[in-house]
């Protein structure tokens, strides 16, 4: 079998020995059948407050206009812009995960691949909400988009804001349909599992009363969704199949969205904006971010829901190590960017980024350096990387220290003009922050409700790397008796199975 470990390489398998199909089904399934906990319900009630005052702020925001933000002449991209990119970056790990580790044949990615794809989802809705404020008249949003009109208006195809807007709707449009896809095979467990205890309830409703409403809705909705999947060898062919080409099509994704979001900077003439490293610097950066959110609530929801069986220490090391490099990676193109600017030669590169470490938001740039370079090469050892509250503490470092690189990429550069007279300082206001911290509570509202209802682990794809879905399972163990017991004799396998 493809997935079966290779025990010369001392592989196991990916989930607790002993851990049988209906186990999978049921440690995934009653998390939404159950009664939440009560930390889930104080969660919830804090995000959802949380959003709450996120709308609160927006309604103000369009109705005074976005001169109640920060921003100034020089620095008319701040905080919007700095949540837009960091947000990309968090919804980015998904398509790594889901995509490219399946086309590679990673199998590991089984227990976290629904936690990321969700997460991507979510994390992108965040992040196209502060370009659409950012442009003032939201209500006018569709004028980038090329639709005939009689204005005679027609976007700018070379601009790379404009091409942002194709990259992060196709990026969200691939990334749902992947996510769905994947969930198809789950939501139809769901349904049957819903619709045998409907009809349990039914036998006893003579005695007990009619079965519960909430139980009839729950088997409509996740019948619906199902897509009337019964699990035939050709609706797995078919899944299979479409499964497959989403994650061909998903792959490019990975480099080409925060790519063209670098390009955003990167195509400008702005001394530290205007170099060819952004890209790929970007796109390990967003890869970076994202592993770290998914380990933040993947720890969270390992240990309020008990999923210690199917996620286990070795997920979470290879993850680590995936922070690791990402990391290792960021922190060289930091001091690329300090050599690109020394060898330029140019004088204003050179200022922009001794600047940055020296002028007045030094603490930005030092707390990204701390965050970004240092915490992860903690993981080096196997003591940290397999440490549960040094993960869950660096994976919060390291996102904090993401948004404190785009700060300083946008800020730093747009503070210091050419002119002395055209300098400024940027300070955020009430709205700038309520907008920030709104739209993770935003994020956190989506991803509860998600976990509560949905399945949070893909339970088809464990099942597919269990010692169960070997076709050879429980027929061969008398090979593994038929060596030299304690005394140094062999017994036969043929007198074994007589």
């Amino acid at each position: 079998m493809a997935n079966k470990p290779i025990s010369e390489l001392g592989e196991t398998y990916l989930a607790k020995p002993g851990t049988s199909f209906h186990d999978v089904t049921e440690i995934v399934s009653r998390v939404t059948e159950n009664a939440a906990p009560r930390g889930w319900w104080i969660l919830l009630l804090a995000s959802a407050t949380t959003t709450g005052i996120l709308g609160l702020t927006l309604a103000w925001l369009l109705w005074m206009g976005i001169g109640t933000w920060g921003n100034n002449s020089p620095v008319g991209w701040a905080w919007d812009i700095t949540n837009f990119v960091w947000w990309i970056g968090i919804g980015h790990a998904g398509t790594l995960i889901s995509a490219v580790l399946h086309l590679f044949r990673q199998y590991w990615r089984t227990a976290i691949n629904r936690f990321a794809e969700a997460m991507t989802i979510f994390a992108v809705i965040c992040a196209l909400m502060f370009p659409t404020i950012h442009t003032g008249r939201p209500w006018h949003i569709y004028y980038p988009l090329p639709i005939p009109n009689a204005m005679n208006l027609w976007p700018n195809f070379k601009s790379p804001l404009l091409w942002d807007v194709f990259a992060v709707s196709t990026y969200f449009t691939v990334s749902l349909l992947f996510w769905y896809v994947g969930l198809i095979p789950d939501l139809a467990t769901l349904r049957d599992r819903t619709t045998k205890r409907l009809r349990e309830m039914g036998v006893l409703s003579m005695e007990g009363g009619p079965p519960s409403t909430l139980l009839q809705l729950r088997a409509a909705v996740y019948g619906g969704l199902a897509l009337g999947w019964r699990s035939s060898h050709r609706h797995w062919q078919n899944y299979e199949r479409a499964y497959l080409i989403l994650a061909a099509l998903s792959t490019p994704l990975v480099l080409s969205v925060h790519s063209v979001v670098s390009f955003d900077f990167a195509t400008s003439v702005e001394p530290g904006w205007h170099t060819t490293i952004f890209p790929p610097y970007f796109v390990a950066g967003a890869v970076f971010s994202g592993f770290a959110m998914v380990m933040t609530l993947l720890l969270i929801a390992r240990t309020v829901f008990k999923l210690h069986d199917l996620v286990q220490l070795r997920h979470l090391d290879l993850m680590n190590q995936i922070m690791l490099t990402t990391g290792s990676i960021v922190g060289y193109a930091y001091a690329m960017e300090f050599f690109i600017a020394w060898y330029s030669g140019n004088p204003y590169e050179r200022f922009c980024f001794i600047n940055r470490a020296f002028g007045d938001y030094w603490w930005a740039y030092w707390s990204m350096i701390t965050c970004n370079v240092l915490v992860p090469q903690t993981f080096w050892f196997k003591s940290m990387r397999t440490s549960l509250p040094w993960m869950f503490i660096a994976s919060i470092l390291i996102n904090i220290g993401m948004w404190f690189e785009r700060f300083v990429i946008i800020v730093t550069t747009l503070h210091r003009d050419y002119m002395v007279s055209a300098w400024g300082n940027f300070s955020p206001t009430l709205v700038d922050i309520l907008i920030y911290v709104g739209s993770i509570g935003l994020f956190m509202t989506l991803f509860l409700l998600f976990i509560r209802w949905v399945p949070m682990i893909a339970v088809a794809e464990v099942k597919m790397v269990l010692p169960e879905a070997d076709p050879h399972f429980g027929h061969d163990e008398h090979h593994d008796h038929a060596h030299d017991d304690d005394h140094g004799h062999a017994e036969p396998a043929v007198a074994k199975e007589a």
